[in-house]
């Protein structure tokens, strides 16, 4: 057993994880980061929940772009081929669950 406090761990580089799980095929994160990330397109389930700091999430469909500011506690969702990408506002911590080895 484990307690993890996300305001403790940062990364040496935006996007750097701490692994806290691997469970039947998907991976439990905690990612830091204070800089976008990239553009994707998710090959499978995808929740991201921010834990520190705030995150504006783009998401594009049909070619329109649309950004949701998410707060502390705010959980983004996405399904197969979404195409997003997550840019935080300053430093931010977000739990990633998703299919191991995922982008």
């Amino acid at each position: 057993m484990r307690t993890i406090t996300p305001t403790d761990f940062t990364g040496a580089r935006a996007w750097d994880a701490l692994d806290i799980e691997r469970i039947d095929g998907a991976t439990v994160r905690l990612h830091w980061t204070d800089r976008p990330y990239r553009w994707h397109v998710n090959d499978g389930p995808e929740v991201f929940v921010v834990l520190d700091g705030a995150v504006d999430m783009h998401m594009r469909q049909n070619g329109v772009e649309r950004v949701h500011r998410l707060k502390v506690g705010d959980i983004f969702h996405a399904q197969d081929g979404d195409e997003h990408v997550a840019h935080p506002v300053g430093g931010a911590r977000v739990l990633v669950i998703e299919r191991a080895g995922s982008v």
